[in-house]
């Protein structure tokens, strides 16, 4: 201790040692000396200020054995957010009280450098830090640009004691960041709703009135055919229709002079037929007339043509209609039935105003509906929209249908055109937006533009009425306007209720949407439940990816190749699952794929961290050549 009288050295030698407590107990011992009093003063307020001194070179020395990790490394960037993880432990004996060390991050790209929030430890928040390492993770996130791409995360340590700090080097933590999510493709649909009219042939019915016949009697009579029943018969059958079927029915009335002629019902129309032939003769049916199938149906002993008539018959009592009733569904031969119906008091009276509107032929013809031919609605669908045809030459159906007639987009927005000024019709409106939308899908020049104009048709639309087809349409729009959290939004409204196809043309809208937004196992359900197109396929291996799913992505992105085998991000999209798997065969395969459609590609993989562990072999550079 030769040397306590020398403050500085004194001090020096203690920092050092990092004994501080030694040096206050013997300058506290030397304070019972009176004579040391004013020298021991000296040395305390100067070794204080030694002691603070040294703490901080000291920890900064301690600092290099810190240790920091950075997960994931290097930075990824998802939903246009670099997020990541920092864990940071120091040395034990490195903080003391009063002391604080901060970690300052910065990312570092070019010559600019973005601050990061800070993770700060103080060590009066560490009791035991002599003996156990100070810990801390904290998370971090920052908005993301194309030129963040290439940077380094940096981070520097500041030990700081009272109103002193020093600062360590600065130390690189993580490289760049990956953009893999960034691959995603636009998938874009356009719903268009049906037309409303049917294309197909359609049969439809002609009843014409009975012709009655006299009791006992087949002969049709002439104030029969001059009848307005038999005008329109004659009209019928002077139109030339387009028959399938005549069907005739004869039947007869319940008495005997009726029934006992179990031939009369079948004259009766058989009489017809004949008549009916005629008229087609006379009218030069040539041809036609071999075409039209003519089926008679007599009907003998049946009381179903009575009942029909006696409940329709207000001539007598309900009781009395009762009696008869009771008669017929009392069993036994229909002879003895009509014998019994004779004895009823009102049976003359049925008889003379009942019975003869049995004694009857049927006429039942199945004819073509007419319809204007395509080639005839699509020329008056032109026509309309030239303003050489009025706007009613055409119903709505028939114009909506003409819009799917013609594969020209041009001309289909003419048509929805002139179809939304038919009335308030929601699908109307909404194929005309659709058109739209297919208009730019196709012409992604002009996508702004006419993104609007079909947001305003659909807008139209849905104040009529919210469809799925109107809201898979929006789902488009939305997402071509760049927000996928309000395309996803429309897209599940369009799938509730919508036809297989919408579904399919929708799932892949909401699967793109979800990838936008970092939900990636919904974006792989969303990809597998949406129309097998080459986007669509590519997104399905792309979601698979981020979803750390590496071998269902190298079939998804395979799938997809096989349906464009020009789609040169698929091939990329399959370099990257094989990276991550490892797989450096596969990697060189599908980058020179790749580069081979879209040279772009090669400055690209180039510079991607995804093939950090492959691009200083010869065979990945010779892929890219």
């Amino acid at each position: 201790m030769a040397n306590v009288g020398c403050p500085l050295y004194f001090f020096d030698y203690y920092c050092k040692k990092n004994v501080p407590e030694l040096a206050l107990r013997l300058v506290f011992e030397n304070l019972k000396k009176p004579s040391m009093r004013k020298v021991v003063s000296s040395i305390v307020i100067i070794g204080m200020l030694s002691l603070a001194g040294c703490t901080l070179p000291q920890m900064i020395k301690l600092a290099k054995q810190q240790n920091l990790t950075v997960t994931p490394n290097p930075l990824e960037v998802h939903k246009d957010t670099v997020a990541y993880e920092m864990a940071a432990s120091l040395p034990v004996k490195m903080l003391k009280k009063g002391t604080s060390y901060t970690l300052n991050s910065f990312y570092k790209y070019g010559d600019k450098e973005l601050a990061l929030p800070t993770i700060p430890f103080k060590g009066d928040d560490y009791a035991n830090s002599a003996t156990e390492q100070p810990k801390i993770t904290k998370s971090f996130s920052f908005a993301y640009n194309p030129a963040l791409k290439t940077g380094t995360l940096q981070v520097e340590g500041v030990a700081a004691k009272g109103t002193k700090s020093k600062t360590t080097p600065r130390l690189d933590v993580a490289v760049g960041v990956i953009t893999t999510s960034k691959l995603v493709q636009n998938s874009f649909y356009a719903a268009f709703a049906e037309h409303g009219y049917n294309n197909q042939e359609e049969i439809v019915p002609v009843v014409i009135p009975d012709f009655i016949f006299e009791q006992g009697k087949s002969v049709l009579r002439k104030s029969e055919t001059s009848s307005d029943k038999g005008k329109q018969l004659d009209a019928f059958i002077a139109s030339k229709n387009i028959t399938r079927t005549v069907t005739i029915t004869g039947t007869h009335s319940p008495e005997g002079r009726e029934r006992i002629n179990s031939k009369l019902s079948e004259e009766r129309a058989a009489v017809i037929e004949k008549y009916y032939r005629a008229e087609m003769k006379k009218y030069d049916y040539k041809d036609m007339a071999d075409g039209i199938k003519f089926i008679l149906k007599p009907v003998v002993d049946d009381w179903n043509g009575f009942k029909a008539a006696l409940a329709s018959y207000s001539g007598i009592s309900s009781d009395e209609k009762s009696a008869y009733l009771s008669i017929i569904n009392g069993g036994g031969s229909f002879e003895e039935q009509e014998k019994q119906m004779k004895k009823i008091a009102s049976y003359k009276k049925v008889f003379k105003e009942v019975y003869p509107g049995l004694r009857t032929a049927k006429t039942e013809i199945l004819t073509i509906k007419k319809k204007k031919t395509d080639p005839e609605i699509s020329v008056l669908a032109k026509q309309i929209t030239q303003g050489s045809a009025a706007s009613d030459a055409l119903t709505f159906e028939e114009l909506m249908y003409a819009g799917s007639l013609t594969p020209s987009l041009d001309e289909k927005a003419a048509i929805y055109e002139a179809a939304t000024k038919k009335g308030a019709y929601w699908n109307a409106h909404n194929n005309l937006g659709a058109t739209y939308l297919q208009m730019a899908i196709e012409n992604q020049g002009r996508a702004a533009e006419l993104g609007s104009k079909a947001a305003a048709q659909l807008e139209l639309a849905a104040k009529i009425r919210q469809t799925p087809e109107v809201n898979a349409n929006m789902a488009t729009v939305s997402l071509m306007q760049g927000n996928p959290y309000k395309a996803a939004s429309y897209a599940n409204k369009a799938l509730n209720g919508a036809s297989n196809d919408v579904a399919r043309g929708v799932n892949g809208v909401k699967g793109s949407s979800e990838i936008y937004m970092a939900k990636y196992d919904a974006a792989v359900r969303s990809e597998s439940a949406a129309s097998a197109t080459d986007v669509n396929l590519f997104n399905k291996g792309l979601a698979q990816l981020l979803s750390k799913d590496y071998a269902n992505a190298a079939s998804s992105f395979n799938e997809a190749t096989t349906k464009n085998a020009n789609m040169a991000v698929a091939y990329y999209g399959a370099a990257v699952a094989a990276a991550r798997s490892g797989n450096a065969d596969k990697v060189v395969s599908s980058l020179s794929s790749a580069v081979k459609i879209d040279p772009s590609m090669k400055d690209k993989a180039l510079t991607d961290l995804e093939f950090s562990k492959f691009n200083t072999t010869e065979a990945f550079r010779n892929a890219l050549k």
